[in-house]
């Protein structure tokens, strides 16, 4: 059994569940809850980086973060199966570091929000994290709102950052981007891990 140690919110972790769902693999997969603040979880002695999600293989090798999780999974489910092969591999790459950027950027914004006091709040900092997040949904929505035939990981990534946006932002990114407010709809109808692992709080 492999083990995924996570958290429900993390969009990263969320990735690797829906991944591993398309895929087939839900039930090879055990997921442990993770603390990252805790220094004793022992996430840190599975990944030194103390970060999620991190999978923890049959031979006790440990694999992290979530796009090197990800690979493994279609790796075993045969290859080639939400990693496209050959030249159109690089556009997926590419669209899953967009949407992966994009859920970076929402989760600094929190943090700096959860971790520094009020008054050491730097809005610079924020202004500029809010400012890759705009960028990158704007060129979602001007180029990647069209639904696919075939879905692969940068889909994945992307309904997870947009769900992110959803959890911690109160979905205002919906107002000013109609077309990926119907992207979402059919992905979360064509997929339905996504609404499975959809968490409000």
């Amino acid at each position: 059994m492999l083990v995924l140690r996570s958290s429900p919110a993390s969009p990263f972790g969320r990735k690797v569940k829906i991944a591993a769902s398309l895929l087939g693999l839900s039930e090879r997969i055990q997921i442990v809850d993770a603390e990252t603040l805790n220094p004793e979880d022992s996430l840190r002695q599975q990944n030194p980086l103390g970060k999620i999600p991190a999978l923890i293989l049959e031979n006790g090798e440990v694999l992290y973060d979530s796009r090197v999780i990800v690979e493994y999974l279609d790796f075993l489910a045969g290859g080639n199966r939400i990693y496209p092969a050959g030249e159109a591999r690089f556009t997926a790459l590419r669209d899953l570091a967009l949407a992966d950027g994009i859920a970076d950027a929402a989760l600094l914004q929190v943090y700096e929000g959860r971790f520094r006091a009020q008054e050491k709040h730097e809005p610079k900092w924020v202004d500029h994290q809010a400012g890759k997040v705009e960028r990158g949904l704007a060129f979602a929505e001007a180029h990647l709102s069209t639904p696919a035939i075939a879905l692969h990981i940068g889909h994945i990534a992307l309904a997870c950052a947009l769900g992110y946006l959803d959890l911690r932002f109160a979905g205002r990114w919906r107002e000013t981007h109609p077309k990926l407010v119907a992207w979402l709809a059919d992905f979360e109808a064509r997929v339905p891990a996504y609404g499975k692992t959809r968490v409000t709080a």
